[in-house]
């Protein structure tokens, strides 16, 4: 069974029956024929028989990773953040936010490939750069430097301003499980004011699998 994560900028893929994953552009995968017999993400309706609300995919993919009790896992994308927390292994809130969280990770990618810097191999900014979303905080970055501000600890600045703007969203936990793809980004986890143990990209396709097992 093929299963897929159809996000904004890319798509994670799980052939099931070869246990084989892999990461494409979403404008790549658009251009094929390809559809999943189950999928979700902000395009999954483009190309799947069956969709699965994201916040869903994200609770089992939880489960099946950190196992029951207590966990708070949130997944920050292209343009938005979500979070699922579990309490006593049951469900206790979960919430989405593609507004003031709108455009993270292609902002972040954005900039990456515009100054030709990876924001991964940069220090942990002292402070950051009070930004409500990425698109509004590119503005502020070309002023920085027109100011005359070193491109390193702008961007730098910039993700910690991301970073914060997820935690306050989540509540400020003392600790927390890190979906999507930055959890590739080192900087964007040294940028958080608590623990952070990162998951990788592909929590909700582990959901996705509770849909193939269970035929529901």
């Amino acid at each position: 069974m093929l299963l897929g994560d159809v996000g904004t900028s890319y798509t994670k893929i799980l052939d099931t029956e070869k246990d084989e994953y892999r990461v494409i552009k979403t404008l790549d995968l658009l251009k094929t024929d390809v559809r999943f017999d189950i999928a979700c993400g902000h395009n999954a309706r483009l190309r799947a028989d069956k969709v699965v609300n994201e916040l869903v995919a994200l609770e089992k993919g939880g489960r099946r990773i950190i196992g029951n009790g207590n966990f708070l896992v949130v997944d920050v994308g292209s343009r938005d953040i979500k979070y699922v927390k579990i309490k006593d292994s049951k469900y206790e809130e979960m919430d989405w936010n593609a507004l003031c969280g709108a455009t993270l990770g292609f902002s972040i990618e954005l900039l990456e490939n515009h100054f030709d810097v990876k924001t991964s191999e940069l220090k942990k900014a002292s402070k950051s750069l009070g930004v409500t979303c990425g698109v509004l905080g590119m503005a502020k970055i070309f002023d920085k430097i027109s100011e005359g501000y070193e491109i390193n600890n702008v961007l730098a600045s910039f993700v910690r301003g991301i970073a914060e703007n997820v935690y306050r969203f989540i509540d400020e936990p003392d600790f927390f499980y890190l979906s999507g793809g930055l959890c590739n980004n080192s900087l964007f986890i040294k940028s958080f004011d608590c623990q952070v143990e990162p998951l990788g990209r592909f929590v909700p396709l582990e959901g996705l699998r509770e849909f193939e097992e269970t035929g529901a």
